[in-house]
């Protein structure tokens, strides 16, 4: 199983619904692919609900419980990248990983903010970008408080305005041709990776790339079946859809 950009520690963060999603899925490995926690947020304003709490430590008696984890930091908690190749509360934290799946294939996991040139070079102007984005989830977090009162599932009002930005449509297809080209480079099959809050899963010269996606906007995760499928899980769909039994997820480890 495959998770990225959660963002404990914002109001954006949909901890309800990643709650409910660890709650009806287990596996054998679980990636944590970056920004899990948002340390940026943290530093600046401290929000801390009871949730937030519950999600760290459901994931924690996952381990306990046998599950190995893989954190990979991201972008925004690199502080933990002062910790790679240590182990606490039993999860090993990395740089990036190699996932071998139940058919044999090698996928690059890692998180991918450093094939973002914004982030890479100019940090202020990312900060400045957190901030407007910040804003569009907070207006996302009320709209959806409304749609949930009419009884209308979840929607993504921020993942909806970003893909009808030209610039934002253009800086995800150069964010995707760059890690399949990494993949490339590495001699694996495929990459999963987070990041840019857009889950994908398509062929891209000869590499598969894949995205988890995140649980601000998409409330999505990448889950291998035991046959070695990998897909994506649309959490608010699968969510909407109780009645069908709880998706099974990856079984095969690294």
């Amino acid at each position: 199983m495959f998770l990225s950009d959660v963002h404990l520690g914002t109001k954006g963060c949909q901890s309800e619904l990643f709650l409910d999603f660890l709650k009806h899925t287990d596996a054998e490995t679980i990636y944590l692919v970056g920004d899990i926690i948002d340390f940026w947020r943290l530093k600046r304003s401290w929000y801390w609900p009871q949730k937030h709490n519950d999600v760290v430590q459901k994931l924690l008696r996952k381990g306990r419980k046998g599950a190995r984890i893989i954190y990979i930091p991201g972008n925004h908690d690199e502080l933990l990248r002062d910790y790679i190749g240590t182990h606490f509360g039993g999860i090993e934290v990395m740089r990036r990983a190699i996932h071998i799946s139940a058919t044999g294939e090698r996928f690059l996991v890692l998180h991918g903010d450093e094939f973002d040139a914004v982030v890479r070079y100019a940090k202020w102007l990312a900060l400045l970008g957190d901030w407007a984005y910040a804003t569009a989830l907070l207006v996302n977090t009320y709209f959806n408080v409304a749609r949930r009162k009419l009884g209308f599932p979840y929607w993504s009002l921020s993942a909806w305005l970003k893909l009808k930005v030209k610039n934002a449509v253009a800086f995800i297809s150069e964010f995707e041709q760059a890690l399949a080209a990494e993949a490339a480079r590495a001699r694996v099959d495929g990459v999963v990776c987070g990041h840019i809050h857009h889950p994908a899963d398509q062929m891209m010269n000869g590499v598969r790339y894949v995205n988890c996606g995140d649980w601000v906007e998409s409330c999505t995760a990448v889950g291998e079946r035991p046959d070695g499928t990998l897909e994506i899980i649309r959490w608010p769909v699968v969510r909407a859809q109780r009645q069908d039994p709880p998706v099974e997820t990856a079984r095969v480890a690294a």
